[in-house]
């Protein structure tokens, strides 16, 4: 078995045989830990990809802050501890980048910002597993990995919550209805709406929900997240930003159109959405924004959009995914091209400052890690971070629990379709929770 040991880590290498059941063997062992990012590609073969499945549990350092200076205190953080570094940046990050505020309501109470330096991490590619651990505890890398083997995940029990929508059908349509005529006026050409469904009084087995909800979602951005009584059970089919070297990426989605279990119908929803004209300008809209967002800190005429309008089939929808990629200076900060990206257009819409005050007018919940982002920082200055939708939020403690849902309007919007593209969105969560 290789030994090899870094200036903080010592890593070594196994194969593993059976890797999904290994992979729910390791995620069901992670339970012990207060710190938890447990990230999947469920296979989703990706041309921008470092590793299937990486688990981080168990914070030796860590950072958690309001969004007040946030960005700027990320930025030491880093600096200083030169490792990986996993966690979160939620929406209201907005308000330390951009002169906003966040007055609506919010159930969840989780930090604006969070990320945490592993004591022990693992991460999965193929058949090959490397294991870092840091030298305060590498001698324990043999007896967790005997009891990853042999983990067997106790049983709960789930009540099923009592699920409620924020927003009545009727006050949403009235909603998109004042959206459009600021659109119309000429103060926003697209915003992305979302609306909030939450239960009180909620006890759930957040690892079982989790394994439900990426079962019949199968997405290339599945993340776990645990903080002490915060979770985050994410199935993501979108990436929000990732750095390679002096490569950035970016892969906004939008563009949505449901499956149909028989082929010629699929097939034909699928040919209907590459050509629908909403849909597309939808989309390059946000190509437009991305670009703009990532010539902040590229090198000149680095910025290239690699592929526009690209389909793409999920368990639940067909999705219209573009890249756009850029080049950075090596002396470049991480956090200065997160910083200067986000909230990522996708979740905002354009132009994206008053697209943001007008979400926070209508909207009547506190987005919070909703349509933020989850993943994590390389020892070596690289990051790759997906975008919180599709996912459940849930605080033990408060036993709040809480899913938003969203869509873009543009000037074509049809208030009732936009309601019905939400509940569609909806459906998986719906059903890992009744």
């Amino acid at each position: 078995m290789p030994l090899k040991t870094a200036h903080l880590r010592t890593s070594i290498t196994r194969k593993i045989e059976q890797t999904d059941t290994f992979k729910s063997q390791l995620l069901a062992w992670s339970q012990q830990f207060r710190e938890v990012v447990f990230l999947d590609s469920n296979d989703h073969q990706q041309k921008y990809s470092s590793y299937d499945c990486v688990l981080a549990v168990d914070a030796f350092t860590a950072i958690k802050t309001d969004h007040h200076n946030a960005f700027e205190d990320v930025k030491q953080y880093q600096q200083q501890t030169k490792d990986w570094l996993f966690g979160y940046l939620s929406y209201d990050l907005k308000n330390d980048i951009e002169e906003l505020q966040s007055h609506n309501f919010d159930g969840l109470d989780f930090p604006d910002l969070f990320f945490f330096q592993p004591k022990k991490l693992f991460l999965l590619k193929g058949n090959e597993l490397e294991i870092h651990y840091l030298r305060m505890c590498d001698d324990e890398i043999e007896s967790d990995f005997e009891d990853i083997e042999t983990y067997r995940q106790p049983s709960t029990v789930n009540r099923q919550p009592k699920i409620e929508q924020r927003i009545s059908k009727k006050n949403y349509i009235a909603k998109v209805t004042e959206m459009l005529s600021r659109i119309h006026r000429g103060d926003i050409y697209e915003a992305n709406f979302c609306m909030e469904f939450y239960a009180e009084n909620a006890k759930i087995d957040s690892l079982e929900i989790y394994q439900k909800l990426n079962d019949i979602s199968h997405p290339p951005f599945a993340a776990y997240f645990k903080n002490n009584h915060q979770y985050l059970l994410c199935a993501s089919p979108e990436r929000y930003l990732r750095k390679e070297g002096n490569k950035v990426i970016s892969q906004p989605i939008k563009g949505t159109a449901k499956r149909y279990i028989d082929e010629v119908s699929d097939q034909n929803a699928k040919t209907e959405l590459a050509q629908n004209p909403k849909e597309r300008s939808e989309n390059i809209m946000i190509v437009d924004l991305v670009r703009n967002d990532l010539s902040h800190t590229a090198t000149k005429g680095s910025v290239v959009v690699e592929e526009l309008c690209g389909i793409y089939s999920f368990e639940q929808v067909h999705q219209m995914i573009s890249t756009i990629v850029s080049t950075v200076d090596h002396s470049t900060s991480p956090i200065e091209i997160l910083r200067t990206t986000f909230p990522m257009g996708s979740m905002t819409g354009a132009p994206k400052i008053s697209a943001m005050k007008i979400i926070e007018e209508l909207e009547e919940t506190k987005r919070g890690l909703y349509s933020g982002a989850v993943g994590y920082f390389t020892p070596n200055n690289d990051f790759d971070f997906n975008v919180v939708i599709r996912s459940i939020l849930y605080n033990s403690k408060k036993e709040y629990l809480s899913f938003s849902v969203g869509s873009a309007i543009t000037s074509q919007a049809v208030p009732e379709q936009e309601y019905e593209e939400c509940l569609l969105k909806a459906k998986a969560m719906f059903e890992v929770l009744s």
